[in-house]
């Protein structure tokens, strides 16, 4: 009995859900052809049947001060259905929210897009830049140098390049979570698959005490054409999740 109940609850969420989506798309498509969410409504998107904006290209269309962040007449159409829908549902009880076209129902703040996600990117690269400026001082202002000015630690270099790169996958995670495009994407997962195959690489080196430089290329080479493959793979074939959560497990 408690099966059958628990069994025609679920049904009962899974065709509400269905509504709330089917509700959405309703939306989207009603605002790509009046230009309006409500009483909202934005000039620059008129379209015809087959989708092409009517009065050319929306960029031009768009106000200026929207078209750095590359908002168009369909992610505003998107953004506002999503949020009217998760308003409608935060009036039903026990309702959890729901994932849009794969992203969470987010608020902007002055045209950002995740914005906690942003600050807590910005964070992690502001400690990394102050951890990497902090071993670059210690190297070689506070320890003695060699005659040629290098330092004797012989991984500085490496841990440089490492610091280079974790500032690198923060800046561009920032920027992501500012603003979700086809661009910014591949070059936040490009950057956090780079940093991971050169920690891997790091991570060997250091822990097998490699000093020699031979040695050196010949664990560097393999690994090294190993990410640089797998970057172009997202970045010209497919951008998999399940292959870049693979490389995450893979390197930790």
């Amino acid at each position: 009995m408690f099966m059958l109940c628990y069994l025609i609850l679920l049904f009962l969420l899974c065709v509400k859900e269905c509504i709330f989506v089917n509700e959405n798309r309703a939306c989207v498509k009603e605002c790509k052809e009046t230009g309006c969410v409500g009483q909202r409504c934005f000039p620059y998107c008129k379209f015809s049947s087959n989708d092409a904006p009517i009065d050319g290209p929306w960029y031009i269309q768009e106000p200026l001060y929207l078209r750095w962040k590359q908002w168009d007449c369909q992610s505003d159409c998107r953004y506002h259905c999503m949020i009217d829908r998760e308003k409608e549902r935060e009036s039903l009880p026990g309702s959890a929210p729901l994932k849009y076209h794969g992203k969470w129902p987010f608020k902007r703040v002055y045209g950002i897009q995740e914005p906690a996600s942003v600050i807590f990117s910005a964070l992690n690269l502001a400690m990394h830049f102050h951890g990497w400026l902090s071993f670059f001082i210690l190297i070689y202002y506070k320890l003695p140098l060699r005659e040629d000015k290098r330092a004797y630690y012989e991984f500085a270099g490496l841990w440089h390049i490492y610091g280079l790169l974790t500032m690198n996958s923060w800046f561009w995670s920032a920027v992501f979570h500012c603003r979700d495009v086809d661009l910014t994407e591949k070059l936040d997962y490009s950057s956090a698959v780079a940093l991971l195959g050169y920690s891997l690489i790091l991570a060997v080196l250091r822990s097998f005490n490699v000093r020699d430089e031979a040695a050196r290329v010949m664990v560097t080479a393999p690994l090294l054409a190993f990410v640089t493959t797998h970057i172009m793979f997202l970045n010209f074939y497919k951008l998999d999740y399940g292959i870049i959560f693979f490389s995450l497990c893979l390197c930790f």
